[in-house]
């Protein structure tokens, strides 16, 4: 296994955020249980504003944007970590999907994660991002990884619904799903692996 590519699109504001950390720990989780074997590429959001609200004005993204959509475009995977604002994804982080043109995710293997400052807010994940991720026909892992502010630094396991137990096992699951296709799947059709066999590895 070698030459997977890994974006992950994080649409925190701070600087730093939590947003961008808990990606990082999923990107971190998500290479070593490829065994090292990925290139990652860290899209942040927050420096794409600009670039953004003008392409939604204009129709004309600028270089900097473009490059981005053309990252998540050919990655054989993509992370998307989205800080929850009023019960959903913020606008920054729904308006970068909105640039992606609807067929380029679909097929291909995303992780969906969110943080918070209350843990009244982790169904938003299951309300609003997956169904976003749905629509545009990714196959979205089945462990969403949601991080309050107390969430960091506690501890716990997989098995006890800690959040380092939480991104290990959607790591692994991103990482099963990436094995089974093989690197640039994206770029190589005949490589995809039919849904039903993705779903059965991740059982295995």
């Amino acid at each position: 296994m070698s030459g997977f590519k890994l974006v992950v699109v994080s649409a925190g504001l701070g600087k730093p955020s939590s947003t961008r950390l808990l990606a990082d720990r999923l990107a971190g989780a998500t290479v070593r249980r490829l065994g090292g074997a990925a290139e990652v590429t860290v899209i942040e959001l927050r420096d794409l504003a600009t670039d953004i609200a003008h392409n939604l004005v204009t129709g004309f993204p600028g270089a900097a944007l473009r490059r981005a959509v053309e990252a998540v475009t050919h990655a054989d995977g993509v992370i998307a970590v989205t800080p929850i604002f009023t019960a959903s994804y913020s606008g920054l982080f729904k308006s970068f999907f909105d640039v992606i043109d609807h067929d380029a995710l679909a097929g291909k293997p995303v992780l969906i994660a969110a943080t918070g400052g209350t843990p009244r807010h982790s169904l938003a994940l299951e309300h609003a991002v997956r169904p976003l991720f749905a629509y545009l026909r990714s196959v979205v892992v089945p462990t969403a990884v949601y991080a309050a502010t107390d969430d960091f630094g506690a501890t716990g396991d997989r098995h006890t619904g800690g959040l380092a137990g939480r991104i290990d096992r959607a790591a692994e699951e991103l990482a099963a799903l990436l094995a089974g296709r093989g690197p640039a799947a994206a770029e190589r059709p005949e490589a995809v692996v039919p849904f039903a066999e993705q779903l059965a590895a991740l059982r295995a």
